[in-house]
């Protein structure tokens, strides 16, 4: 390739990392024992607090799972 169409980049090439942190495994971790949790006390018949902690799982923890 000519050097014009070379990508440019300025940053030094690090090598590649996993995806996920420690941190991101740790909240990852969380939200899977909310989510058993959750269906086991869906399972027992319990719905509202079931239902509370699959939304916490769902809503709360994955997202901030992956943000992090």
């Amino acid at each position: 390739y000519p050097q014009s169409l070379m990508p440019q980049t300025d940053a030094p090439s690090r090598p590649r990392r996993g995806l996920l942190g420690p941190r991101n495994l740790a909240v990852l971790g969380l939200a899977v024992a909310c989510l058993v949790i959750g269906y086991l006390t869906l399972a027992a018949g319990k719905a509202s607090l079931a239902a509370v902690l699959l939304v916490i799982g769902y809503c709360v923890l994955f997202p901030l799972a992956i943000a992090l």
